[in-house]
């Protein structure tokens, strides 16, 4: 069975991006790996499709909907740990890439704004995950990182 990337963003065109092409993008013509891309606003039940609002606590900014994030979570179909991009996470290492390519897939949340609402975290078990000591705009370039490096590992 190929590994399976389920990956939720607010910017689903960006995927496969650089993933569909070189070592990556071969995999993923040949079915090496899979990679199922979701649209977080499909969750939204509003007729705007809004996705932000303000933080539960305060604070600046805005954050994913609580409630429209994990809906997206919960109907997305996956296989393997839920992991969201964030520039708190613990930091990505070749050891972490190992145990995650060993596995039968995972979901990807690509955060935006200034973060996710921390009930989602902790209810939907997301293990944030960063690949590095910066703020990028969105979780999405720090998902091809993560997905690159694990696709490399795959069999075959």
């Amino acid at each position: 069975m190929p590994f399976r990337a389920t990956i939720l963003t607010l910017f689903p065109e960006m995927f496969p991006g650089p993933l569909g092409h070189s070592l990556a993008g071969r995999a993923l013509e040949q079915g090496t790996w899979k990679l199922d891309v979701h649209d977080i606003r499909n969750a939204a039940a509003d007729r705007h499709r809004t996705v932000d609002d303000h933080p539960a606590g305060g604070g600046p900014g805005m954050v994913l909907k609580p409630d429209v994030l994990a809906a997206a979570i919960d109907t997305a179909p996956h296989q393997g740990p839920r992991l969201l991009m964030s520039p708190r996470g613990e930091p990505l290492t070749q050891s972490l890439v190992k145990d995650l390519a060993a596995g039968p897939g995972l979901m990807i949340v690509c955060g935006r704004f200034e973060g996710v609402d921390e009930r989602v975290i902790e209810k939907r078990g997301l293990r944030e995950v960063s690949v590095g000591d910066y703020v990028l705009s969105g979780g999405e370039p720090a998902a091809m990182v993560l997905l690159d490096a694990i696709v490399r590992l795959c069999r075959g």
